[in-house]
């Protein structure tokens, strides 16, 4: 399977539903879906929808079965820093709810008017560990009618290696692949087949308590000396080294067996910043490849520069800008434990693990 290289939408906005069908359409579900029409033309296939809620960023990819991957028809991404204040209070704030769900009242709109047949809709750590999520899920369903699924770690993981899964490559029998979300970083230590469509057997992952949000609202995102940011690596890497100790990682990577694979802001950020793009292009950025020194060069730049300078890279922007370094932080603790040499980046992850189960369930993959 593979996934096109853009994102930009596709087609014209198909007529809404009425009531009933908006409001089981938003429920997702995979019992929805129709199981005929996914082998057909990519014009008649049905269209799903995959909604990733994070600790950060509300993200929704709308789209058809389409040869042996798919096709995005309409894509959303807004940051919304749904966890924000979250650790300090162990509840999700109602600033940060209410941003959220003016986001997800525009990914209502959008999973009506491409008339999803089915979708599947998930929240992950910020939903996890907050003490009034139940509010929140239901006001989420009363003012948008989105009904979201709040997944373990694990199934995050999955979800994410699934999303990554065309990136990975063949002949390298196993790799690490990780995310650096908000709220937390998952981990996957997986062994991958050399045929394309096997599954990668995932043999172990970890969910760390830690992302770019929790890390800065504990150390601080707008003057982050030496001191600071050593501090945070040093953090992350205690955190690694568990998981290190029960997989003994290094000695495959030291053998030359291990590929690396980063799905997360931080990652995507650091290639458009290391290939100097005059704003983010995501089909230039998917499937590009950092080596660690320049990983740890353009993490040293962004370091050099105040709140300003580093708001005012095209890759970056101001709502990043104090975020960054924290997620550069937990990269080099990453690469400091397993010095594969090289990364690949995914600008892709849980909502194309969703829309490839989708799609293989409806009976098109």
């Amino acid at each position: 399977m593979s996934v096109p290289d853009d994102f930009q939408p596709v087609g014209r906005p198909l007529a809404g539903g009425g009531h009933e069908a908006r409001a089981a359409l938003l429920h997702g579900g995979r019992a929805v879906a129709p199981r005929t029409g996914f082998a057909a033309s990519a014009a008649r296939a049905p269209n799903v929808a995959a909604l990733d809620l994070g600790t950060n960023n509300c993200r929704l990819l709308i789209a058809r079965a389409s040869g042996d991957g798919f096709r995005v028809v309409d894509a959303f991404s807004r940051i919304v820093r749904l966890g924000e204040g979250l650790a300090a209070t162990g509840a999700l704030s109602a600033a940060a709810m209410a941003r959220t769900i003016e986001a997800l009242k525009v990914c209502a709109g959008k999973i009506e008017q491409r008339q999803a047949a089915t979708g599947r809709y998930v929240a992950t750590e910020a939903c996890r560990q907050a003490a009034n999520c139940a509010d929140f899920l239901a006001r989420v369903q009363t003012e948008t009618g989105i009904s979201l699924e709040i997944i373990s770690a694990a199934e995050e993981a999955r979800l994410v290696v699934t999303g990554c899964m065309p990136l990975l490559h063949r002949h390298i029998p196993y790799a690490i692949v990780f995310d650096i979300g908000g709220g937390s970083t998952e981990i996957v230590w997986l062994r991958h087949d050399r045929d394309a469509y096997t599954r990668p057997q995932i043999l172990g992952s970890i969910s760390l308590p830690f992302g770019v949000v929790t890390f800065t609202e504990r150390f601080g995102g707008i003057e982050v000396t030496p001191a600071i940011y050593r501090a945070m690596v040093v953090e992350a890497e205690a955190a690694l080294a568990p998981f290190e100790r029960a997989y003994r990682i290094r000695a495959r990577v030291d053998a030359g067996e291990v590929q690396m694979l980063g799905s997360s802001g931080t990652v995507t950020t650091l290639a458009g910043v290391h290939l100097a793009l005059p704003r983010y292009i995501r089909a230039v950025v998917d499937g590009s490849s950092l080596t660690f020194a320049q990983i740890a060069a353009v993490s040293g730049h962004l370091a050099g520069l105040d709140i300003a300078g580093r708001a005012a890279s095209p890759c970056v922007g101001r709502e990043r800008a104090d975020l960054v370094l924290s997620g550069c932080a937990i990269l080099d603790a990453i690469c400091a434990t397993w010095p594969v040499g090289r990364l690949r980046v995914a600008d892709r992850g849980i909502r194309e693990g969703i829309l490839f189960d989708l799609i293989q369930d409806c009976g098109g993959g």
